[in-house]
């Protein structure tokens, strides 16, 4: 009975406007990892292919930042429509805490601007910078890309653990304090956590794309280069990144006993928990389904089996998630973990191999696990962001603001019917996304198989030296790097 008096009092239209976040959300976080990360692989690259006189280096470095300048102007689409939402689907939240925690997107729309204008050098630079002077104006775009990572992370680390002010009588923030506001108890953690994330997804997505080209029989130096790359870098990090996993997740623990107690689905506190591998939570407590594992959720949370977890009945049940909300989150939170630890089982097959004989597997079934490791590491992401955000429930605000207190006053209907021309819109623009890349990869490879660019003492003394605009990445001549000093504009 007071479940059902608990869901009554949910209005109408937080159906529709968390489903309607929810996707636009997933959506957004799909081109994070290449917006945060990509900046940082291209100039290793762009680094390497100028240290070593390599034009097959910066040829790869020059294509990665069209990509990354395509992916760039459908994250601000994305994003935008991200910032829009919380103002119009969430205006109790935005009304009485924008002065408090605001301050985080006014970093991330920063960040954008400056992001905006460093891609535009750095793809402008190519043909008309000294090589030099075109390399160091791009180093400030992984920095800047961590800057805006920076703002939203310090946005929902206060969501989960505010601070940096007190209430007045009204139960209204005052006396803000912006320094306490951006770095909460959990924006360390969720920083570091989220950052090595973006880079070991963005290097395995990467390296898949070569990693399918060699399993297809393209194993010249283009693709063998473009794979190991950015799936060394992901390799060395997926290791740190089971680490950071961990440490967040003990953090959760002291920080938000609730959110862990859903996300291990704890009913009740106590000593020597065990830890359920999936499994489904019910209404009474019992957990149907899953591998139990005895004592080990209180061995990983406390080191000991001594080691007391709350439980979810701590709480009065209008102040944790439902049973169902602490099943969604626990099987985000083990798929997340799940993926990590094969990620690192895969890191250190490569690593068993490179390391004494400095090349990688030669076993197709390597090839096929890097080419499925960028997805996987894609959902890996998206099963964070459900943890995080599922196991928070029901505050959207932790302990100062139900979702239900924050939603919008607009009709579901209106709201539902939004809900679908988003989709629609998002379809569109996705497909364009795909459409310019599958474009883009067609140019490219036809340049190859013509030969590929040749560097300007091997072209033919009647063949004029053209400048077409970079839009259409022209490939008529190398190197892909910055043209000389002495080379005419």
């Amino acid at each position: 009975m007071h479940t059902v008096q608990l869901l009554t009092d949910v209005p109408p239209q937080t159906l529709p406007a968390r489903s309607m976040m929810a996707f636009t959300l997933a959506s957004h976080i799909i081109l994070v990892p290449l917006g945060v990360a990509l900046p940082l692989i291209t100039l290793v690259m762009h680094g390497h292919g100028l240290r070593r006189d390599d034009p097959t280096a910066l040829l790869l470095a020059r294509r990665w930042s069209a990509v990354m300048a395509v992916q760039f102007a459908i994250g601000v689409v994305t994003g935008t429509v991200l910032s829009f939402e919380f103002g119009l689907l969430w205006p109790g939240m935005m009304g009485r805490w924008g002065d408090v925690f605001g301050i985080g997107f006014g970093v991330e729309a920063w960040a954008f601007f400056l992001e905006a204008v460093l891609i535009a050098v750095y793809l402008y630079g190519w043909r008309r910078l000294p090589a030099r002077t075109h390399f160091l104006l791009g180093l400030p775009l992984p920095f800047v890309a961590l800057l805006g990572a920076f703002g939203i992370l310090a946005a929902n680390a206060w969501m989960n653990t505010p601070r940096g002010f007190t209430l007045d009588s009204l139960g209204d923030p005052v006396d803000v304090k912006i320094w306490k506001a951006l770095f909460t108890p959990m924006f360390g953690p969720q920083y570091w956590h989220f950052v090595v994330a973006m880079f070991l997804t963005a290097g395995y997505v990467v390296a898949g794309v070569y990693a399918v080209g060699l399993l297809r029989g393209r194993r010249d130096r283009y693709h063998r280069l473009g794979f190991t790359v950015p799936f060394t870098l992901s390799a060395v990090l997926s290791p740190v990144q089971f680490v950071l996993g961990d440490s967040i997740a003990r953090q959760v623990f002291h920080k938000q006993p609730v959110k862990f107690a859903a996300m291990e689905i704890v009913w009740r506190t106590d000593t020597h928990q065990p830890e359920y591998l999936y499994g489904r939570l019910r209404e009474d407590g019992t957990v149907s389904g899953g591998i139990r594992i005895p004592q080990l959720d209180s061995v990983l949370a406390g080191f000991h089996a001594d080691t007391r977890v709350t439980g979810l009945t701590s709480v009065p049940a209008s102040d944790r998630p439902t049973a169902t909300q602490a099943t969604i989150a626990h099987w985000a939170f083990d798929t997340m973990v799940g993926i990590g630890s094969l990620l690192v089982l895969l890191a250190l097959w490569y690593a068993a191999t490179w390391l004494p004989r400095r090349r990688m597997p030669a076993s197709p079934w390597f090839l096929r696990c890097a080419a499925v490791a960028g997805v996987a590491s894609v959902v890996a992401v998206e099963c964070g962001w459900v943890a995080t955000e599922v196991g928070r429930q029901p505050w959207i605000v932790y302990q100062n603001m139900r979702v239900a207190e924050a939603v919008t006053a607009t009709r579901s209907t209106g709201l539902w019917v939004t809900f679908g021309l988003v989709v629609v819109v998002y379809v569109f623009v996705f497909g364009s996304f795909l459409a310019v890349l599958l474009k883009m990869r067609t140019r490219w490879r036809r340049a190859d198989e013509e030969g590929g660019p040749r560097r300007p003492e091997e072209t033919p003394e009647h063949a004029p030296e053209t400048d077409t605009p970079d839009t259409g990445m022209p490939e008529t001549d190398m190197p892909y790097g910055p043209r000389s000093t002495g080379s005419r504009p």
